[in-house]
């Protein structure tokens, strides 16, 4: 990055943010070295944080060191179920990055897995293909299989087919499919367009069921596949396009 550059605006961000997409560290990280006056905006120290800056145009230093840009990274992880998507865990549980291997420049998740979720999580330096994963406006369609306990009716089947209301608003429209159902529940494959937090979880509970077991299987149209528990694998070029997929068809959409 050099000195500010003329033009339109670029892509403004908090401070914080601002350092780990710029590849230096966790949020967190970045948070303790502008409080330290480690950071400097256009030559100036900022020690506020939550300062806006926008991350085109204007030349950011840390301890006199501007970022380098390291080869650009993309990786698939199986988060087991108890592994947090953090840096540090304040209770001392394992995260994502206990699972990666030494000497990997500073990746971020694109979009996140709670604790008792398993499944697909992309970890990546891109701070391009991460907007792509997880902003709302992309509609990037996350795959889960949900073990669900309680009545699933048909009525409940249509309601989160339709968009179900939650205290942060209605969600979208999803794919809804019944896999296979049994005396104590049901598995059931759903196909969200947004990410908001635990959102599988509260739309079971709006329509009387609970999440008993959560998996994420797919983003975009890359699968988690035979991925075990725990391993990761390096994305190639096709499969990141993967990542960018829409999903094939409308497979389920209205299926029973």
């Amino acid at each position: 990055m050099g000195s500010r550059k003329p033009g339109p605006p670029g892509r403004r961000v908090q401070l914080h943010r601002a350092l780990s997409k710029l590849g230096w560290g966790s949020r967190a990280q970045a948070w303790e070295w502008i409080r330290a006056g480690e950071v400097r905006v256009d030559g100036r120290p900022v020690t506020d944080p939550l300062t806006w800056v926008d991350l085109d145009r204007q030349h950011i230093t840390r301890a006199g060191q501007v970022p380098v840009s390291p080869p650009t990274v993309v990786l698939a992880l199986h988060k087991p179920r108890g592994v947090v998507t953090t840096r540090r865990d304040e209770r001392g549980r394992r995260t994502v990055y206990d699972l990666l291997p030494p000497g990997l420049p500073w990746l971020f998740p694109a979009g996140r897995l709670d604790a008792d979720s398993e499944g697909l999580l992309i970890l990546t330096n891109d701070s391009a293909l991460a907007v792509r994963l997880t902003e709302p406006e992309h509609h990037t369609p996350k795959t889960y299989r949900a073990t669900l306990t309680g009545g699933l009716t048909p009525e409940a089947v249509a309601a989160l087919r339709r968009g179900v209301d939650l205290p942060d608003g209605r969600t979208r429209p999803a794919q809804v499919r019944v896999l296979r159902r049994g005396a104590s529940g049901a598995l059931v494959e759903i196909v969200l367009t947004e990410g908001r937090n635990r959102q599988v979880r509260r739309m079971a509970a709006a329509v009387g069921c609970k999440v008993r077991r959560l998996v994420r299987t797919a983003v975009g149209g890359l699968e988690l596949g035979d991925l075990a528990p725990g391993a990761h694998r390096f994305l190639d070029e096709s499969e990141r396009k993967k990542l960018l997929a829409g999903r094939r068809g409308e497979r389920g959409a209205s299926a029973p």
